[in-house]
């Protein structure tokens, strides 16, 4: 049985109102220790507001929560680690300096401060730029920097706000092994991104959040489990032959092309016991597509046309 000691962030009805506008509402949610919790959804969702509540960075309108066990982050602050949306370094700073700083911050002596600063910028491709002032760093080298800031104290708990953002693909691979390493350790990660397909490679759990609202919450193979499965198939002379397979809901024709039809399959049927099942009917099919759902498919849909206005890929 899953107990409160077993989370490290739980949030009970928690809402953010300024004046009329809401930008959170009622959300509940509960974070597994040692898990990677991504919060997804568009610009403007209410992802930084509630991570923001999260750190009591502001107050929520109503609502209750607890970070570690504790009832605001500040109680327990030198545990958790976080990298904010609005990224930002101290540009005279050599890359070392900037993450021993930060470690010291939160209770790290000096000497293990800085040996640790130096072996992170090592291990993730920063070591000759080390000793270069942040200022004449690249942006993706800058934020790599600053990720590393928030983790050089080795934290129970990290929160990343939009780290993938304005990084070029192969930094982002970086920011995704960062994710990873540090949750081989244990660390408990919540990252924020409108990219799915990041949640998809490395989220044990996703909230999927739009208009303030929590629309999901839970695995990447419950989400997807949400998609009906549809496979088209072309060469078919008689509908009922298909419709007489176990695990085929309903049939259309697809695309007013003779033959062709899309096939909706019941909840648990496979796909392919279809394509298996059509061989040993004697149905030859002169095609077989069928596309497995990703997050993108998810949220479109469950939150239908308000989704397509951002773009997720």
């Amino acid at each position: 049985m899953i107990s409160a000691a077993d989370y490290a962030v739980e949030l009970h009805g928690i809402s953010k109102r300024y004046g009329d506008f809401t930008a959170v509402k009622a959300l509940d949610l509960a974070v597994p220790k040692g898990s990677i919790y991504g919060f997804l959804g568009p610009n403007g969702a209410g992802k930084t507001t509630t991570i923001r509540m999260i750190l009591d960075i502001v107050k929520p309108t109503s609502g209750s929560l607890t970070v570690l066990g504790a009832p605001s982050a500040m109680d327990v602050r030198e545990r958790i680690g976080y990298l904010p949306e609005e990224k930002g370094l101290y540009k005279k700073m050599k890359a070392w300096a900037v993450i021993a700083y930060f470690a010291r911050l939160k209770g790290v002596d000096a000497k293990t401060a800085k040996s640790t600063a130096r072996e992170l910028l090592e291990r993730y491709g920063l070591s000759d730029f080390a000793d270069k002032k942040v200022e004449t760093l690249s942006k993706g080298m800058g934020q790599k920097v600053q990720v590393l800031a928030s983790i050089a104290h080795k934290p129970e708990f990290v929160i990343l706000d939009e780290p993938f953002s304005g990084l070029d693909p192969s930094n982002q691979q970086v920011m995704e092994d960062v994710i990873q390493d540090l949750n081989r350790t244990g660390t408990t990660i919540v990252f924020s991104t409108h990219v799915m397909s990041h949640a998809e490679r490395i989220c044990d759990r996703i909230l999927l959040i739009a208009k303030a609202e929590k629309i999901f919450d839970g695995t990447i193979d419950q989400a997807k489990a949400l998609i009906p499965k549809v496979v088209q198939v072309s060469g078919i002379n008689d509908a009922a032959q298909l419709a007489a397979i176990p695990g085929v809901k309903s049939i259309s024709a697809e695309g007013g092309m003779p033959g062709s039809f899309s096939v909706q399959m019941a909840e648990h049927a496979d796909p392919q016991q279809l394509l298996r099942d059509c061989f040993q009917h004697g149905i030859e099919l002169t095609s077989f597509q069928y596309h497995e759902p990703n997050l993108h498919d998810v949220f479109l849909h469950l939150v239908g046309d308000d989704a397509k206005v951002a773009s997720f890929r």
